[in-house]
């Protein structure tokens, strides 16, 4: 039994009530408050503000891969669906995610497909997720379509690992070199001032008096930078999440150097894998399409293959609607035709999937390679400008001893 917070009115005195209800699952908890006289306005899992609002963001990849690996062994065994289940409940290390199999399960032996009680939670179980198992369910291979499902996760799993490891290296050299800058600034920079205070008609260089205004500014002001900082942050973020944003955001992904050619080979391999899983799940092309334009993430990629998916409806072939399309390099179209020719559209989308998954970590080598030089430089660069602030005025005053 499941606890559901629910607010309901009392026809009789026309108020509103806030209570609970236990129930199977929610049609169960809608008719209990009908028969307690109430009508429902609104029903709610208790604990789904803290628990699947906050947690539900904090389920691992390994977790959904070891959930879809364990069902498809049991299936494949003989073991009914809820009976998997069950077992794969027990075994959940994930509490997050040991609450919502428990509600799948109440949903299932309430009489909903599994695919039906697994879309009620979108932000664990995505479109090509629901799809695929609905797609194994409707053909009895229900085992299959997880073990094909497990088998994609873990590589956009590794994959994934891997680009955030190229970028996360970068960001953290660039963090601590302006931990260090920041630190010159405001504790080393001031002493060099404090010598010149005492020196008369001495003069600071123009770098050193920009130097020290930025760590005046710092020293006096440390509350309001960080107000500016985190006020930046916010609204940037909520920038590059909405419509305009992440249009900006998409497209500088795809074509600023040296991530571009990354990017579109990431999205290139992702929509080459989840394609060859739909389609050899038995998933309709159409339906295929628009799966995929979610899951590739990228809103200019999505807008071309739903474009595209218009095109096919019309009767034209998914490799001619592709072809000439900016968001999609020329092999995806060349290998989807001689899939569409040779009548096996599914092997050529696995082999393109993994054509680009080694090109992305031919890429991930080479920006590697890129960065670490481009790095030195700007740390050179930084170090430099330091260096003469602080050096400048000492020589400065070294010359005014030789003079006299």
């Amino acid at each position: 039994m499941l606890t559901y917070k629910f607010v309901a009115r009392d026809p009789a005195t026309k108020q509103r009530v806030v209570s609970e209800v236990q129930a199977e699952n929610e049609k169960a908890a809608a008719k209990a408050i009908k028969d307690q006289g109430y009508a429902p306005l609104e029903i709610t899992p208790a604990g789904s503000e803290s628990i699947l609002g906050g947690l539900t963001n904090r389920i691992r990849s390994k977790d959904k891969v070891i959930f879809s690996r364990q069902m498809s062994t049991l299936i494949n065994a003989g073991l009914p669906l809820v009976q998997s289940l069950r077992n794969v409940e027990n075994q959940t290390s994930s509490k997050a995610f040991k609450v919502i199999i428990q509600k799948v399960i109440a949903d299932v032996e309430a009489g909903s497909a599994f695919h039906e009680a697994l879309a009620r939670y979108p932000n664990v179980f995505n479109n090509v997720y629901t799809s695929l198992v609905e797609a194994g369910e409707a053909s009895g291979t229900l085992d299959k379509a997880l073990e094909r499902l497990a088998n994609q996760q873990e590589k956009d799993a590794e994959i994934l690992s891997k680009v955030r490891g190229a970028l996360i290296y970068p960001l953290l050299v660039i963090l601590v070199m302006i931990a260090v800058v920041t630190f010159m600034i405001v504790v080393v920079l001031p002493h060099v001032q404090e010598i010149y205070k005492d020196i008369p008609g001495a003069r600071l260089p123009l770098l050193t008096i920009v130097l020290l205004a930025i760590s005046n500014f710092i020293s006096h002001f440390w509350w309001l930078v960080i107000i500016m900082l985190g006020v930046g942050g916010f609204f940037s973020t909520r920038w590059a999440r909405s419509g305009p944003g992440k249009e900006v955001v998409d497209k500088f992904k795809m074509r600023a150097w040296p991530i571009g050619r990354l990017f579109m080979k990431l999205y290139m391999a992702r929509f080459a894998r989840t394609a060859e899983t739909l389609v050899a799940s038995g998933v309709p092309l159409l339906q295929v399409m628009s799966i995929v334009a979610d899951s590739v993430n990228n809103i200019h990629i999505k807008r071309s293959v739903m474009a595209a998916a218009e095109k096919v409806k019309g009767g034209k072939a998914l490799s001619e609607t592709l072809e000439g399309d900016p968001n999609f390099l020329v092999l995806v179209p060349n290998m989807i035709r001689i899939g569409e020719q040779s009548g096996a559209l599914e092997s050529m989308l696995g082999k393109t999937a993994d054509y680009y998954e080694r090109e992305v970590d031919n890429e991930i080598r080479a920006i590697s390679t890129i960065i670490e030089p481009v790095l030195m430089i700007m740390l050179g660069i930084m170090a430099l400008i330091i260096v003469a602030a602080v050096l400048l005025p000492i020589y400065g005053l070294a010359g005014k001893q030789i003079v006299r």
